[in-house]
């Protein structure tokens, strides 16, 4: 694995129609707001454009409608430098769409997924040598469940390591427990897993996710917490996703666990700092001096 390690991510691709308000409404209420923006998105192409900046080569595989939406999100994917190839154009579904209203340093999140759930075990079999190339597969769940199962067997076939953001949250089978990677759920997701019986076999494979509070993981058998860092919040919808692309350039890069938590923290960190999911995503060189400034 060199510098610019290869990540294949697999996932979903979304425009974001982001509205901002003071207040949010309630049941049945209208609220004026204070601004309106499409800002491209997807937790699928977040974590691909977040892993693109910090210098990774990556591939992604999805699915647009054949839209105007679609166009703009696969030429917007081009300009960061990310494969496209993998990407397919669905005639029967429009691009996915994600309504999130801004308010009070949060959001929140409705998503029609749209041509996502054209992203079929079929498209992956078509990518099967993008994946065998690949340092590390990032997937989340936008997609097909069955997609995401039939991803990690082909990556388990060529021995490479898989991330799984389990987001947003559905009962996971078996057979992904057992044999995705890592898994790296924020708080909420985190105990929903608990619930799972296999929990305890893969308590090692959990990188939580706390927002301010850092990311806790397992280290040699030991619980491990590492802090976030302090900034002014402008948007936290993409924080996420920074933290997933960052982490799986770092492990590829062959750093430690902890080296590669505090560096996605750092990126994490830089990309709440302006709104869109994309639009504060740092680059490499950000990164380091974000963390040099802070005498890490």
């Amino acid at each position: 694995m060199g510098h610019n390690p290869k990540i294949c991510v697999v996932g979903s691709i979304n425009m974001d129609l982001t509205i901002e308000t003071t207040k949010l409404p309630q049941q049945g209420e209208t609220v004026l707001g204070q601004s309106f923006a499409l800002y491209p998105g997807g937790k699928g192409a977040n974590q691909a454009v977040a892993a693109a900046r910090l210098g990774a080569k990556v591939h992604m595989i999805g699915a647009v409608g054949k839209d105007e939406f679609g166009k703009l999100l696969t030429e917007q994917l081009q300009r960061e430098g990310i494969h496209t190839q993998g990407i397919i154009l669905s005639d029967q579904k429009s691009t996915g769409v994600a309504n999130i209203i801004l308010s009070e340093d949060d959001n929140r999140i409705i998503v029609a997924p749209g041509a996502n759930y054209a992203v079929v075990p079929e498209v992956i079999e078509q990518q099967e040598e993008v994946i065998r190339q690949s340092d590390m597969v990032l997937l989340q769940l936008e997609i097909p469940l069955s997609t995401v199962l039939y991803t990690v067997k082909k990556a388990n076939q060529y021995h490479i390591p898989v991330v799984v953001n389990p987001a947003p949250y559905q009962q996971l089978p078996e057979e992904l427990l057992q044999n995705a990677t890592y898994f790296t759920p924020n708080e909420i997701e985190a105990a929903a897993m608990e619930e799972e019986p296999l929990y305890n076999s893969i308590r090692e494979k959990m990188i939580v996710t706390m927002g301010s509070e850092g990311v806790c993981f397992y280290e040699h058998g030991n619980k491990t917490k590492i802090k976030s860092f302090t900034v002014d919040v402008k948007d936290t919808t993409g924080a996420g996703d920074t933290f997933n692309g960052a982490l799986v350039t770092q492990l590829a890069r062959g750093n430690s666990m902890s080296q590669s938590i505090n560096f996605a923290n750092a990126a994490a960190a830089l990309s709440i700092m302006k709104t869109g999911a994309q639009e504060g995503m740092p680059t490499l060189d950000m990164v380091h001096k974000f963390i040099h400034e802070r005498g890490i």
